[in-house]
């Protein structure tokens, strides 16, 4: 609306000065190389007028035929940026529903038509990754690592590409340099704490895993839970490097996280048995044990309390039991003290009593333990070996074992041996297979 005033306005104006120019007497002359020209002042006045007005039409003309170069580049460009924008669109489509064959076409496609912005980076190195082309991807992710704003999204595949080829150091500097850049991702936390525990790092994974914590990336209990696994490896191992206050500091942070594990526990009396600390290593050992029962806790129970002979040593185990009198734990222990001593009754009436506090199905220990004390008591022979026998069916006695893929150990360890799972292994039974049932083709008697 004020565009059309002010040129209604510059019109009216125009004519009220062609009027006044027009009634307004002048003359002009102009001379030039010999020629005469005589006129109005008013008709001079509107010539000059058009010869200006044609003038700017001439300037703009040529401008716009000057400029034509350019506004053809900058369509072209702007038509490969089209076509190049939806090639990356079908690229990505390809990826999700994964056709590499597709996806490495458009990919190539918006690479030639965009000049390889972060965008088409991307969709090279992804469709290179579903082919399986590990190089070509690398490739592309380390030149999108060069760009400040796509180096993140390009430290996630250059890691998980380390990863999967067993380079995990160089994983472990990447995903370090990524919680660099954002220490509130969740994945680079999830990969530092699998490569900090595969590496040994245990006191680095301790803290990664408490920062995920606070951050709230991990569930407390979950976050607990871990930690103290990966301060009571710490723990072990700043006591084979021979630095026992920074073992008893670390296994002391374990078992305040974690005081229901009886590992831990065994851990840190044994290394406050090693450190003098007898009285503190059995205080810990008898609560735990009245708490739950283990087999470590009364190994490490031997270290913090040792005795020079069996009898004695039956002392101290009945001074455990009482804790926990009525424990299958508990009559085991006292069984295989008195066995050692030679109390083949006592050594019985425990074992027997271990049996029925375990609902009377004996575990595979507890049989062979039968067949010892019939052995070397000198009863009766066929005894000991049906003992044996029922050894072989019996249940597996509880060990560490992996509740990822299952597979036992005889110590615990942070990592399973098998297949690498971080603070998966459990104090349990191992699982009782079903018999194998054998089809018989009894056609054959009916023929």
């Amino acid at each position: 609306m004020r565009r059309v005033l002010i040129i209604l306005l510059l019109a009216l104006g125009a004519m009220l000065a062609a009027v006044w120019l027009g009634a307004t007497p002048g003359s002009a002359t102009l001379e030039f190389a010999g020629w005469r020209f005589d006129s109005s002042f008013g008709a001079l006045a509107i010539l000059a007028a058009v010869a200006g007005f044609a003038l700017i039409v001439v300037d703009r003309l040529w401008r716009w035929i000057a400029g034509a170069p350019t506004r053809i580049k900058m369509w072209r460009h702007a038509r490969r940026e089209r076509h190049g924008y939806a090639a990356l669109t079908r690229g990505l489509v390809a990826v999700a529903a994964g056709d590499p064959r597709s996806a490495l076409r458009e990919a190539a496609l918006a690479d030639r038509l965009l000049g390889a912005p972060p965008a088409s980076l991307l969709l090279s190195a992804q469709a290179a990754q579903l082919a399986g082309d590990e190089a070509s991807a690398r490739k592309h992710l380390e030149a999108m690592r060069a760009a400040p704003e796509t180096e993140f999204a390009a430290l996630r595949g250059l890691v998980a590409i380390a990863m999967r080829e067993g380079r995990d150091d160089e994983a472990l500097g990447l995903a370090r340099r990524a919680r660099e850049l954002r220490p509130d991702a969740t994945w680079v936390s999830g990969a530092l704490i699998d490569l900090e525990t595969k590496a040994a790092r245990w006191d680095d994974a301790a803290l990664t895993i408490d920062a995920a914590r606070r951050q709230q990336m991990l569930p407390a209990p979950d976050a607990d839970k871990k930690r103290a696994a990966a301060l009571h490896e710490a723990a072990r191992g700043h006591e084979a490097k021979g630095d026992r206050r920074e073992a008893i500091r670390a296994a002391e942070r374990a078992f305040k996280l974690a005081p229901d594990r009886p590992e831990i526990a065994a851990t840190l009396a044994t290394l406050y048995a090693k450190d003098a600390r007898a009285r503190a290593a059995s205080s810990l050992i008898e609560k735990e044990w009245t708490r739950a029962p283990h087999p470590e806790l009364l190994d490490a129970y031997r270290k913090a309390r040792p005795v020079p002979d069996a009898l004695q040593w039956i002392k101290q185990v009945e001074r455990l039991a009482k804790l926990n009198p009525a424990h299958a734990y508990s009559h085991a222990a006292l069984a295989e003290a008195s066995l050692a001593a030679e109390l083949w009754g006592e050594a019985k009436r425990h074992a027997q009593a271990a049996i029925d506090a375990e609902g009377g199905e004996p575990r595979a220990s507890l049989c062979r333990l039968m067949a010892r004390i019939e052995e070397e008591s000198g009863g009766v022979a066929s005894v000991a070996k049906s003992w044996l026998a029922r050894a072989a069916d019996a249940p597996g006695d509880p060990a560490w074992t992996c509740d990822s893929c299952g597979h036992p150990h005889a110590e615990w360890h942070a990592i399973c041996r098998r297949c690498g799972a971080f603070d998966k292994l459990v104090w349990s039974a191992p699982a009782r297979l079903a018999p194998a049932f054998v089809a018989i083709d009894t056609t054959k008697d009916q023929q």
